[in-house]
């Protein structure tokens, strides 16, 4: 730090200064992310390794200055002040991520680390060779230590409470399973009806897509629906993610196959929901913990609004047939809109979670969730993982899991300590019909809008309503205001229900 910066600093209160401190702590976790984007994208193999010691070098440097004793005697001097509302949103948010990271001794926070490198590796072996027992107790000690880490935290319930809040604040097991069981119910029941229906057409989809016109026509979505190209791009990796390096630069990736239509598709629209959440932000609270989503399942709930309920709806394809039609010419001649409609919604049980319908694919965390729970309860060991999966899969989805890797070795997320994480995908669905149903009360031509290709009030509902609002609300305080009622799947039950009783006549 040079002279006149100190200086400048000097003359600060005590609510200036944590910003400035805290806009640097911002600064290096963006040229964190940066590192990481480049990995998953255009960095040489051979980097691997000088890669994972700057990231490495970078979180260290991030730690030190989020636990250091400085920040924490100004938190102290600010909050003893006179604040306004958005300044104690500020310092309460700052001060949970800091006390989060204070209360794990450095000692399990490196153990951790190293047994999730090593997880990770047992992992990928123990699926190429579909041998879970490679795996299991890489699992066994990962959980142990995560039991640490809860016992740290401290939880209301179970430990697995304690390990959800780095994903959904103030979650218990509890509260997830009184959400999560009607919809488990209802959908098992839905999914059950359908089978008995007779499926759509879909043969028509098994051409070659040509992928240079499939990324033109994805672009072209991701632009009319509202992604600020001027401050982002979309490039290639393995695996779709989105990632922000500031508000003037958030970045998407998808990938495309030549056999598939659709997957690419929808993968950029999927991020893109994420990135204009993460453009929308207040300017004003740039550099600052509010300049966030409060929770994984409101960022979920905006990738899957504009994925599933905008791109995936029949008003959306009256707009885009037509134009789809014309990005590959003679290929969709004889294919009726209602048809391909019918096509792109059909609803199919399998065992892979990331290729789900939009039915089965709640039935697939839910199944994910139990386990956790029964494992972090006591009721479930690590050796029985493998056949309570199997049962959960039967019961729910109809189906025989055929291998471990087809079954509980598709997921990475055990491997990396991320239990707690799985319910968010549901929450978002369910966060995101919430959101949908107050929406077309407050916009009674919004499926109109959608079929003309006007989707700037849809964006502009969504800015003042959510996006600005950024991390001033936990999220289920947020849904409520915006929706004036509490956390409920009924709107997510009714929304399937009414879509594909019709889709499928019963």
């Amino acid at each position: 730090m040079n002279k006149l910066h100190f200086r400048r600093r000097a003359r600060m209160n005590a609510f200036e200064k944590i910003q400035s401190l805290y806009g640097e702590i911002s600064d290096l976790g963006n040229a964190s992310a940066l590192l990481s984007w480049d990995q998953q994208t255009y960095m040489p193999p051979r980097g691997a390794t000088a890669r994972g010691m700057q990231l490495a070098t970078l979180s260290g440097i991030i730690h030190e200055r989020m636990t250091s004793p400085d920040l924490g005697g100004l938190i102290a001097e600010a909050s003893g002040g006179k604040l306004t509302g958005d300044q104690a949103a500020y310092l309460r948010e700052l001060s949970f991520a800091r006390d989060r990271s204070m209360k794990l001794p450095a000692a399990l926070v490196k153990e951790m680390s190293l047994e999730e490198s090593k997880a990770f590796e047992a992992w990928t072996r123990a699926r190429k060779l579909n041998d879970y027992g490679i795996f299991a107790p890489h699992l066994a000690r990962v959980i142990e230590l995560k039991k640490q880490c809860a016992e740290c935290w401290g939880y209301a319930e179970t430990p697995w409470d304690a390990l959800a809040t780095d994903y959904e604040r103030g979650l218990t097991a509890s509260r997830v399973e009184s959400i999560f069981r009607p919809l488990r119910e209802a959908t098992v029941k839905l999914l059950q009806q359908i089978k008995a229906r007779p499926q759509a057409n879909t043969r028509f989809l098994d051409q070659k897509w040509d992928i240079d016109r499939q990324r033109e026509f994805g672009l072209r979505v991701a632009r009319d629906i509202g992604y600020d190209m001027a401050a982002g791009r979309q490039d290639l990796a393995p695996h779709p993610f989105c990632t922000n390096f500031g508000m003037g630069d958030v970045r998407i990736t998808t990938r495309y196959s030549q056999t598939s239509l659709l997957d690419g598709l929808f993968g950029t629209v999927h991020e893109t929901g994420h990135a204009m959440y993460e453009q929308g932000f207040d300017p004003a609270d740039a550099r600052s913990p509010l300049a966030e989503a409060p929770s994984l399942g409101v960022h979920e709930s905006q990738s899957r609004f504009w994925e599933v309920r905008i791109a995936q709806s029949e008003a959306f394809w009256k707009h885009y047939y037509p134009i789809l039609r014309q990005y590959f010419p003679g290929q969709l001649d004889d294919v009726m809109p209602e048809e391909f409609y019918r096509a792109l919604n059909i609803i199919e049980p399998d065992f892979i979670r990331v290729e789900a319908d939009e039915i089965c694919y709640n039935l697939h965390v839910i199944i994910r969730f139990e386990l956790e729970v029964g494992i972090f309860r006591g009721d479930l060991s690590v050796g029985d993982i493998p056949a309570a999966w199997n049962k959960l899969y039967k019961e729910y989805l109809g189906l025989d899991v055929p291998s471990d890797t087809l079954g509980c070795l598709q997921d990475v997320h055990w491997a990396y300590g991320s239990f707690g994480y799985f319910p968010t995908y549901t929450l978002g669905n369910i966060y995101c019909a919430m959101l949908v149903e107050r929406m077309e009360r407050d916009m009674p031509a919004l499926w109109e809008m959608v079929a003309q290709g006007q989707f700037a009030p849809i964006l502009q509902w969504l800015r003042e309503n959510i996006h600005k609002v950024g991390r001033r609300h936990e999220s289920a305080e947020l849904i409520e205001r915006v929706t004036g009622m509490p956390v409920t799947c009924d709107p997510l039950i009714r929304h399937l229900a009414n879509k594909y009783r019709h889709l499928y006549g019963f």
